[in-house]
């Protein structure tokens, strides 16, 4: 048995490396669906068929537990999966299985507080002073779903989202673009967001996994110390309490390392390699 973590390509992995560093005696599968990426323009219905054969390929491989390393799967498709499917397949597995999502840990973190909180709008007492305003940068689908500014407006009415959607992006990080042109890519769109709003965002959330692979250009591209919510922390953190609560999943003990993929198997580009910090093989799922 092992943690499964499902992206459409290389980017979940920014998620993976930070899990298997906070629970390293764990035994991890990588599925990246490469032959299908990016996943972040196509509809709503093909998100939610092609996340749901991504967690069958990883509750086949052995996987208790799959963690959407994507925002545009946690957005458009696991309220769905959790709702109508995974039930079914706890039966047809003959064991506990899930399937969890990588906005709320991020949403918690942006906005410090607890999912279940909401703000009450019938108290009128405390008077608002100031509005900070939280860029995202994501994906077109995920940007559509208004998901960061629907949930982070029930928690906090002092901060304002704005999301700035990136097409095409995490596709060129996936392809192994060179900094030169991503760096670009992210300043357009840092710029476009500081234009669209009038000034820059007080603080951002890279809203998509791959972008964490080119942090570093999102914090060259705005005002230095700019705080950025990173997600891989915030999901190894949310994981932690998860499994707390949970000890029925048995998530293996052998620190087994897995990374299969839909598209061509074998080595990944040198981008990255440098970022999980040695040569990176996937085998054919």
């Amino acid at each position: 048995m092992a943690i499964g973590v499902f992206d459409s390509g290389v980017g979940g992995l920014t998620v993976h490396r930070e899990l298997v560093s906070r629970f390293p005696d764990r035994d991890f599968i990588y599925f990246a669906d490469q032959a299908r990426a990016p996943i972040g323009g196509k509809t709503g219905e093909q998100i939610v068929d092609l996340t749901r054969e991504g967690c069958e390929t990883l509750f086949d491989a052995g996987a208790s537990v799959v963690v959407l390393a994507c925002n545009t799967a946690s957005a458009v498709a696991l309220r769905r999966l959790q709702q109508t499917w995974i039930p079914a397949q706890q039966e047809r597995y003959g064991r506990p299985v899930n399937v969890l999502g990588i906005i709320v840990p991020t949403i918690e973190a942006a906005t410090g507080l607890p999912w279940t909180y909401e703000a009450d709008r019938s108290a009128k007492d405390d008077k608002i002073e100031a509005i900070d305003i939280v860029g995202v940068f994501s994906t077109a689908a995920t940007a559509m779903s208004r998901v960061f500014e629907i949930e982070i407006d029930k928690r906090r009415e002092d901060l304002a989202v704005f999301s700035e959607p990136c097409p095409g992006l995490a596709g060129l990080i996936e392809l192994g673009a060179t900094s030169e042109e991503l760096k670009v890519v992210v300043d357009e769109h840092v710029d476009a967001l500081r234009r669209r709003i009038g000034r820059h965002p007080d603080k951002a959330i890279l809203g998509c996994t791959h972008y964490e692979i080119v942090a570093d250009l999102f914090a060259a591209a705005l005002p230095a110390g700019t705080p950025v919510i990173h997600q891989p922390t915030a999901v190894a953190d949310s994981l932690a309490r998860y499994f707390e609560r949970h000890p029925e999943y048995d998530l293996g003990s052998s620190s087994a390392r897995r990374f299969l993929t839909s598209g061509q198997a074998g080595p990944q580009s040198d981008m990255v390699s440098q970022f999980w910090g040695a040569p990176l093989t996937f085998e054919t799922a």
